[in-house]
């Protein structure tokens, strides 16, 4: 997110897709996704958490399952990578053409997903690095956290209603709308 998104976003509500590769990792037993909290380099967070490191976003909102979010790549190759870090520990499903992502910034942010999530939205209850599961808009999400916004994941097959729902939400809060992002945006680091 560039310095004039932040400042637009801070006075409303910033809405944009993200553009990034989604591999689920799976341990084959609770024993071993204890036991194994790094892969790849990449430190795995505990269940409820998300975490950014290595030009990875890593999060977990079910028990010994994680999601990885990376750059964009060759069709694949995301996920061959990290089912080769987790052999014989796990196994990696490359989601990316199942999940859509989005990018939600802004001082009202908050207030605009409270309108229709499950979640406690309070930053006491769902602080910087919180990730979990919910509906919202009568569709799945996974939402995350992130130090600079609030990145939501929903099925592809849904992400239509879920976008043109936050629009119509956020027209109250001032709506600012980019076309994507990456990770390397929102983190400000380079994400290959």
């Amino acid at each position: 997110m560039s310095a004039p998104e932040r400042e637009a976003a801070s006075a409303g509500v910033w809405l944009a897709d993200c553009r990034t590769d989604i591999v689920e990792l799976a341990a084959f037993s609770l024993a071993a996704a204890d036991a194994q909290r790094r892969v790849a380099g990449v430190e795995l967070p505990p269940f409820g958490h998300a975490g950014f490191t290595g030009g990875h976003l890593a999060l977990s909102v079910r028990p010994a399952r994680w999601l990885l979010l990376s750059a964009p790549a060759e069709v694949g190759s995301a996920a061959g990578r990290w089912a080769k870090a987790a052999q014989g520990q796990g196994a990696a499903v490359d989601l990316t053409s199942g999940l859509a992502a989005f990018v939600l910034a802004g001082a009202s942010a908050r207030e605009l997903l409270a309108r229709g999530c499950r979640l406690d939205l309070d930053p006491a209850a769902s602080p910087t690095g919180y990730a979990g599961a919910t509906y919202m808009a009568q569709v799945s999400v996974i939402l995350a956290v992130l130090p600079q916004c609030l990145l939501l994941l929903t099925p592809a097959s849904t992400s239509r209603h879920l976008r043109e729902w936050l629009v119509h939400s956020a027209a109250p809060f001032g709506l600012m709308r980019a076309a994507s992002v990456s990770l390397s945006d929102i983190f400000g680091e380079s994400s290959t």
